[in-house]
């Protein structure tokens, strides 16, 4: 449990997907890439301490992660095994279920392990044994997704031909398929379309199972695949669970592939000799084709239609919508600079300073920018719309840079006057070099300081060299007080006499042409 002890964020997953999905703690499990023992132990630590879910809106997870690691807590409790072999025998008599056979096994052992983990033994014991037990997709439970080739726009400007990605989202109870063309495979439309597909559906499966995709997989794995940030953000706002298909595993998700192969079959065969110009009267011939695909009937599933299964099986099973629909957001990592600022999409906002050198993550919508420490959130900001601009919070600043804000460009020149006039000189020159004067005030401050150490008749003359040379910065001026170059002799500036020689041109050479022309102008 070390690596689970340090990510409370998948400690949080794994008690809202217990409690508010209502999942199996094996397919909780693999939609948190941790082993079913793991997530057993997670939620025994859990019972131990009493605490209720949802949990108190003040407590930060430090304070979850002492409530379930702190001292004094159960790190494991043993409880009697199930006589496999007996269960074996007795399941295979008529009108004996797991169930029954469970609520036996807590007769005798009370205090024995829950029904979930009583059936999750069981089926380990017959995979030792080289048995295994073939289970239908329940309704409601799971919804299968992937990408296809779709067809082609053409470009009503140049007649070019432009590919596009069929979007493919099975259930996997009914086969109730949704179809949508989109342009490519990155996020924002693969949010988009999932978005859109759960608004058509009017529910949500409890888990969802997807291809390796970048967008929805960050980096494959067969045993730890890691969730694209914004994808699991969408997950936990839907109430869903992820678990993506194994890499190179087709039979994983073969509603999906099914899905796909159906759809090109049925509807795009269909379409072929069309011309589209827009995406939108595309889906609008998809969605005409897909009502009547969705209401075909199935001959291997009793005379039924995929819409019929949907409402009877997956619907009613599924989880609801909440009222409002998922706002898409780039999640990012980053570590908190000395500045005590983070930037986003070429923006800076401002972070409590005392978090500086912590890791940190960025959440970034159409219009607010939160940042997050260890899930709790730390600082917020409307989008800043100017490049490389700063929105900062005066209460994010330490003290001593809160007194910046008092100044302005005019009273640090008039403060550096009274050093001298080079001294005013490069702190205005120092202003001019930013795009917001404000960013060298720190800059400005420091070189005025300066005199503390040096005397004010030495970094009147630092600045007049460094004016010299436009080293316009704080460090060439400190580098040449450092090393005395101030107190140096003036650098001569010597002249040298013209040369005068019958090869060399002069200004009146240059003149001539001109002359000529105007000249040449006035008779014409």
């Amino acid at each position: 449990m070390a690596q689970e002890r340090n990510s409370m964020r998948k400690i949080k997953e794994v008690l809202r997907l217990h409690y508010e999905s209502k999942l199996s703690q094996r397919i909780i499990g693999k939609a948190c890439r941790i082993g079913k023992t793991s997530v057993h132990e997670v939620l025994q630590r859990f019972w131990a301490t009493e605490l209720s879910w949802p949990l108190p809106a003040e407590m930060s997870d430090e304070q979850l992660e002492a409530r379930l690691f702190g001292e004094g807590v159960p790190a494991t409790l043993s409880k009697p095994l199930p006589d496999y072999k007996a269960l074996r025998i007795e399941l295979a008599k008529p009108n004996v279920t797991m169930e029954v056979l469970w609520n036996e096994y807590k007769v005798d052992h009370p205090d024995g392990y829950q029904y979930s983990h009583f059936c999750e033994l069981f089926r380990r014991y017959l995979k030792i044994q080289g048995s295994s037990m073939h289970q239908e997709h329940k309704g409601g439970e799971k919804g299968f997704l992937d990408f296809g080739e779709g067809l082609k726009l053409m470009d009503r400007a140049t007649g070019e031909l432009i590919p596009t990605q069929l979007f493919v989202f099975v259930w996997g109870a009914s086969c109730y398929t949704y179809l949508e063309a989109v342009l490519s495979q990155d996020l924002h439309d693969w949010i988009g379309v999932n978005v859109r597909a759960l608004e058509h559906f009017g529910c949500c499966p409890k888990v969802e199972v997807p291809d390796n995709l970048k967008s929805a997989v960050t980096k494959a794995c067969r045993y730890e695949p890691e969730i694209n940030p914004t994808y699991a953000d969408f997950a936990s706002h839907y109430g869903t669970a992820i678990i993506p298909a194994r890499p190179y595993r087709p039979k994983d998700k073969p509603h999906a592939e099914n899905g796909v192969k159906l759809a090109k079959r049925w509807i795009l065969a269909r379409l072929r000799n069309r011309t589209f110009f827009s995406l939108a009267e595309m889906n609008q011939a998809i969605l005409e084709l897909l009502d009547s695909f969705n209401s075909r009937m199935m001959r291997k599933r009793a005379n039924k239609t995929r819409k019929e299964l949907f409402e009877t099986l997956d619907k009613p099973n599924a989880l609801a919508l909440p009222d409002q629909r998922y706002e898409y957001a780039e999640w990012k990592k980053c570590k908190l600079a000395f500045n005590y600022h983070v930037e986003c999409d070429d923006h800076n906002y401002s972070v409590p300073y005392q978090l500086i050198g912590q890791h940190l993550e960025i959440r970034a919508t159409q219009y607010i920018v939160e940042v997050y420490r260890k899930g709790n959130r730390v600082a917020s900001h409307r989008r800043g719309a100017r490049i490389n601009g700063y929105t900062t919070v005066p209460e994010h600043m330490p003290p001593s840079h809160q007194k910046y804000l008092e100044w302005t460009p005019q009273r640090i020149m008039d403060w550096a006057e009274k050093y001298g006039a080079s001294v005013k000189r490069m702190v205005e020159q120092m202003m001019n070099q930013r795009r917001h004067p404000e960013q060298a005030f720190k800059s400005c401050l420091g070189l005025i300081r300066l005199e503390r150490h040096f005397t004010a008749p030495r970094l009147e003359a630092a600045c007049a060299r460094a004016l010299m040379f436009r080293s316009y910065s704080y460090k060439g001026v400190r580098t040449i007080l450092e090393k005395g170059l101030d107190q140096s002799k003036p650098l001569a500036i010597t002249t040298c006499k013209p040369i005068e020689h019958a090869n060399v041109r002069g200004s009146s050479y240059w003149q001539a042409p001109l002359d000529f022309a105007e000249d040449f102008m006035s008779h014409n």
